[in-house]
């Protein structure tokens, strides 16, 4: 298990082994997640890497128009 000291300031470094784990390099951005205690640190990763990730085989795209008719058939059942 890897693990650090705070300073004074609140500051810490992050050993080298979460460094690689998580692909970190200078000036990348990181998230803090708090869930019953426990923190997960992520890193950020831009919008556009989020493209397709909700895809799945044999689907085909939806457009607004659909997407709009299936929000308003559900809201109605």
């Amino acid at each position: 298990m890897a693990k650090s000291k705070m300073t004074a300031k609140g500051q810490t470094t992050l050993p080298k082994a979460v460094r690689a784990a998580l692909h970190l390099k200078p000036g990348d951005t990181l998230r803090y997640l708090i869930l019953d205690g426990e923190v997960r640190i992520l890193k950020a990763r831009p919008v556009s890497e989020l493209k397709g990730m909700l895809r799945r085989p044999n689907q085909h795209a939806v457009t607004l128009d659909e997407m709009e008719d299936g929000i308003s058939a559900g809201a109605v059942e």
